[in-house]
């Protein structure tokens, strides 16, 4: 294990089991982020802990996967940047219609992907909870203000190749961008500005309930 593995505490596990809600055949997906920034002097500080977007995009992404269309894959990457609109101390609330980050600034691949049970405890078998961890590192991201981020589906595996759809463009109709040869963008999350000062070690995790 590494050092920055074993500085990050896992997240919370309160109230797994209360996160699917099935109403009148309605089904929804549960997003939670929780994030934290381990300082210089080693100090832990908590930044996030917020409920994401689940975008209109991650819905085609899952009629793709079930369908089996032949080269698309499931998430992959973890994108930061600093283009949420409106003040930066209090953003303007994500919407599920976004298709990309505004200003994307730097994304990876994910550090952690693990399963946990109805009481939050980490399992080997599959199950409707996973948590994905990304760890950006004292030289990732440095001096950087960051407002929004978002899970990936890439197309390639390398992140400084970028395939990502503009927010503008149209999901319907004749002019209706394939996101089958596109980066789709998931989940969605805009948050209080975090300012990552060069050094420190900045750990995301979104927990997804499906």
């Amino acid at each position: 294990m590494s050092k920055i593995d074993e500085k990050v505490a896992p997240p919370r596990v309160v109230g797994i089991g209360a996160s699917i809600a099935l109403r009148e055949s309605t089904y929804r997906i549960r997003g939670d982020v929780f994030g934290r920034v381990i300082h210089p002097d080693g100090r832990e500080e908590i930044v996030i802990d917020k409920r994401n977007v689940y975008t209109l995009d991650g819905g085609i992404l899952a009629s793709m996967l079930f369908s089996g269309q032949v080269g698309v894959g499931g998430l992959s990457m973890l994108a930061l940047g600093n283009g949420a609109s409106g003040d930066i101390t209090n953003p303007d609330i994500a919407v599920n219609t976004q298709r990309s980050l505004n200003n994307e600034l730097i994304r990876k691949p994910f550090s952690s992907v693990v399963y946990r049970n109805s009481g939050g405890e980490e399992v080997a078998y599959p199950t409707n909870v996973i948590d994905i961890t990304t760890v950006f590192t004292e030289t990732e991201a440095s001096g950087a203000s960051l407002t929004e981020m978002g899970l990936l589906s890439t197309v390639s595996a390398n992140p400084a190749v970028t395939n990502s759809v503009a927010n503008n463009s149209d999901r319907e109709g004749g002019n209706a961008v394939n996101l089958s040869a596109n980066d789709v963008l998931v989940n969605y999350l805009t948050f209080p500005v975090i300012h990552k000062l060069a050094g420190s070690v900045l750990a995301l995790t979104w927990r997804l309930t499906f």
